[in-house]
C-alpha cells in the first residue's frame, strides 16, 4: 500500500497551485469545477507520482490556529539530502516565506527545517 495523494482546502486556489508547483517542482493536472457544488480543484504530482490534491469551495471557515486542531498536522516533503534541505531553507527565507523550524536533526534522527506555506499550513522539509 501506498498513500495515493493527500487533500488540501485554500482559500486562493491558483496561488497555492503556484507555491507548490514553484518551490516543490510539482506538475499540475487540469483545474476541475463541479458547478454544482461550486467546488474546485487541482491535483498536483511530485516526479515519484505521490500528489497532492488543493480544493476551494467558497464558505468554509478558516481556523486561525491550525497547529492546535486535533488531526493531519503538517505534511513532510522528502528533499533528497541534508544540503538540498538547507538550501531549500534559505530559499524559502529569501523568498519571505515564514521558517518556524530552523534545520536541525530531532531527537529521532530526523534532519529537518518547518516553514508555513503561504496560507499557514505546516511543511517538514526533510532528506
Amino acid at each position: 500500500m501506498k498513500i495515493e495523494h493527500l487533500a488540501l482546502w485554500v482559500e486562493d486556489l491558483e496561488m497555492m497551485k503556484d507555491f507548490y508547483c514553484h518551490y516543490f517542482n510539482l506538475s499540475s493536472g487540469e483545474k476541475y469545477h463541479n458547478p454544482i457544488k461550486n467546488f474546485t480543484s487541482y491535483f498536483l504530482s511530485f516526479e515519484s507520482g505521490a500528489r497532492i490534491e488543493l480544493m476551494h469551495k467558497p464558505g468554509l471557515l478558516n481556523h486561525s490556529e491550525k497547529n492546535n486542531l486535533f488531526g493531519f498536522t503538517h505534511i513532510a516533503i522528502s528533499t533528497g539530502s541534508k544540503e538540498n534541505v538547507l538550501h531549500l531553507t534559505e530559499t524559502f527565507r529569501k523568498a519571505g516565506i515564514q521558517i518556524i523550524g530552523e534545520p536541525r536533526t530531532t531527537g529521532d534522527g530526523y534532519f529537518e527545517s518547518v516553514i508555513l506555506d503561504p496560507e499557514g499550513n505546516s511543511i517538514e522539509l526533510t532528506i
